[in-house]
């Protein structure tokens, strides 16, 4: 993995994600436009996930059968297309077909990502699945701003549009990048969906890593979510444009993906981690005081931001040094696990905030990060250890 290469990948990754994230900005700009109730609009940025999580389930795992040089770019492809049919959609009903199949094919980000995993070193894989994973991070918070800014100024269409001509690219930049696989062991496609509850079983470690990462992207997206509530009720009233732009912010988790990837080399993943759970604990704390004013709002976003993504970029790490063939199966379960808290935790926010706003918001985020605590104190010493691949502390 040069540095180039790893470059690359980091931007595809926050490309491939970003695709689930273009239309949310956007629904009251479709609806007009295609003639459409503003809450089936709303159905496009859930059929989007529902389709993600259909491809993170049946199409990930095959990056451990797969020439990854060949099926990186098809993914990259079929996501073009889908992107072009939603460019191009007459009514809602054809969008709402196109973005649950954009969805499922827009998943190279985490077929790229176990791949840096095997093609990385043992000295630096932590590093490089991190710059990696930043670019996920960054793709995930950029999008929404993008998004809005695009279709302002020349229609929600283009969004689309520009999308697909990225994927393109890429998918020809990546053919020629990537280089040419190892032999690779072959399963039938049934055994080889089933082995993915059978690595999680026999994998210990994997299955507490697996609930520490659930835990922090419920309380990710809790966060958000409530944050949403707040800078749009009566207090500050802001548009979704203004709003979008407070994502800029949480793009400093970007920075302490690099560096986490680097403790986890070091053999210090297990104290960073813990380090960043009290650090989202205090970072709820705050939030609990920073409702009234901008300036402490964007402060506690860099704060919490920066502390659940090293610890969730660490559990990658940890993840990948498990099973080295296995890794796109590890990567689907992560994955699969959460999305399923990131579910939790916005239903969490939308049912908290009629009954307590934003201080009930940000006292079930200290609560999830107490509980991402217990288990990592409960874990430390064992279960989360990785023995026979974590080096040496220097």
């Amino acid at each position: 993995m040069s540095r180039r290469l790893t470059v690359l990948f980091a931007v595809a990754a926050g490309v491939a994600i970003g695709n689930l994230y273009w239309t949310q900005p956007l629904l009251g700009f479709i609806a007009g436009d295609l003639h459409a109730e503003t809450v089936t609009a709303g159905w496009l940025t859930t059929t989007t996930q529902i389709g993600y999580a259909v491809g993170v389930l049946l199409l990930v795992p095959l990056g451990d059968m797969l020439d990854r040089r060949r099926f990186v770019p098809v993914l990259l492809l079929a996501s073009a297309a889908a992107l072009l049919l939603c460019a191009l959609a007459p009514s809602i009903g054809v969008l709402l077909a196109a973005v649950g199949v954009l969805g499922m094919t827009t998943v190279s980000g985490q077929v790229l990502t176990p791949l840096a995993g095997d093609l990385a070193g043992d000295a630096d894989r932590g590093r490089i699945v991190g710059v990696v994973g930043s670019g996920t991070l960054t793709g995930i918070l950029a999008s929404r701003t993008i998004s809005g800014l695009v279709a302002g100024t020349a229609g929600w269409r283009v969004v689309f549009a520009v999308a697909a001509v990225a994927a393109v690219l890429l998918a020809v930049l990546l053919h020629r990048a990537i280089p040419p696989p190892a032999p690779r062991a072959r399963l039938p496609y049934r055994r080889l969906i089933a082995s993915i509850g059978t690595v999680v079983r026999r994998e210990r470690a994997a299955r507490w890593t697996l609930v520490l990462a659930a835990t922090g992207f419920a309380a990710f997206s809790l966060f958000w979510t409530g944050l949403t509530f707040l800078l749009s009720c009566p207090r500050f009233g802001y548009p979704v444009e203004v709003i979008g732009l407070f994502g800029l912010a949480g793009l400093a988790g970007v920075l302490s993906g690099l560096h986490g990837g680097r403790l986890h080399d070091r053999g210090r993943s297990l104290p960073a981690t813990g380090a960043a759970w009290m650090l989202a604990l205090g970072g709820f704390v705050a939030a609990a005081f920073a409702g009234r004013s901008v300036v402490p709002i964007v402060m506690v976003i860099v704060v919490i931001d920066v502390a659940l993504q090293t610890q969730a970029l660490l559990n990658r790490a940890r993840l990948f040094a498990l099973r080295p063939g296995a890794r796109s199966r590890l990567n689907t379960a992560l994955a699969a696990g959460n999305f399923s808290g990131a579910a939790l935790g916005s239903a969490a926010a939308a049912t908290l905030w009629p009954v307590g706003g934003w201080t009930a918001v940000t006292g079930a985020g200290a609560g999830l990060c107490c509980a991402g605590l217990a288990v990592w104190a409960l874990g430390r010493r064992g279960p989360l250890l990785v023995r026979s691949t974590i080096p040496t502390p220097s």
